[in-house]
């Protein structure tokens, strides 16, 4: 009798380790955005703007040249890669995601606001904090005074969200992001500085868990994306005029759908 009870046991323990090895959570989504046309980019002078001396001290070089600041509104890079564009999955509401999203985190750097790209949730905060101060300028010792403005943004039409002036190192703010009327499943977030015009960063609302902002070849994967089939965008705040390209995407159970998302 103790002979069979150790089989049965045994049996029903392999069977337990098993199972977990043929069950998955759901697949991957893989690939790439790319863009069709070629970089872009905003031309501004330091001397028209607050801090033309602390300003040019951004580590960015690429931003930087003399007393001109650029902003690379469409940067294209090896094979067509669309930096800075974001994918996500549209057709999944995952309340618990959307519940327990702490907020979105931005960051002013050398009058620059850090990323410049990412994602916002609708009701949910949205953070800024300024890091700038400048010891050789008395007037801005304290803090480079920074007044970050946000903007829900449907087509054409904007709204402002919030317009906070912080003037000193390590001030912050936290406010809800408040798409109204269903905008947030067409339009973006978008964040400028009224003192500095070249400081703006973008953000898509999205309501799950499966989104990325690509790589800087434009690549990017979702993981743990229920099987079956799915809507997809890939957007870029300038890339198409802002407009979010859509695609459908068979997700296979355990495997990898492969994505090859242009944007025109």
């Amino acid at each position: 009798m103790k002979s069979a009870l150790s089989i049965v046991f045994g049996v029903a323990a392999v069977a337990f380790v098993a199972a977990p090895l043929t069950s998955f959570a759901g697949g991957t989504i893989a690939g790439k955005v790319t863009f069709a046309g070629k970089s872009e980019k905003k031309e501004f002078s330091f001397a028209k703007f607050p801090n033309p001396k602390f300003c040019p001290k951004n580590p960015n070089k690429a931003l930087v040249d003399g007393d001109k600041r650029y902003m690379p509104t469409i940067e294209v890079g090896k094979d067509g890669g669309l930096k800075g564009a974001v994918v996500a999955v549209t057709d999944i509401e995952d309340k618990a995601f959307m519940d327990g999203y702490a907020g979105t985190e931005v960051t002013a750097e050398f009058c620059e606001f850090l990323p410049f790209s990412g994602i916002v949730v609708n009701n949910k905060a949205f953070k800024v904090e300024n890091k700038d101060a400048d010891p050789d300028d008395p007037k801005s010792v304290a803090g480079v005074l920074h007044n970050p403005h946000s903007f829900t943004v449907k087509g054409s039409t904007s709204a402002t969200g919030f317009n906070i002036g912080l003037a000193k190192k390590g001030d912050k703010l936290e406010k809800p992001v408040t798409f109204r009327g269903g905008a947030e499943k067409e339009g973006y977030y978008r964040l400028q500085c009224d003192q500095h015009e070249f400081m703006q960063s973008f953000f898509l609302p999205v309501t799950n868990g499966h989104f990325a902002v690509v790589k800087e070849d434009g690549s990017f994967e979702l993981k743990d994306v229920p099987a079956g089939k799915h809507k997809v965008v890939a957007w870029h705040p300038f890339a198409a005029k802002g407009k979010k390209i859509e695609f459908e995407v068979e997700v296979p159970e355990g495997g990898t759908a492969n994505l090859k998302a242009e944007i025109k």
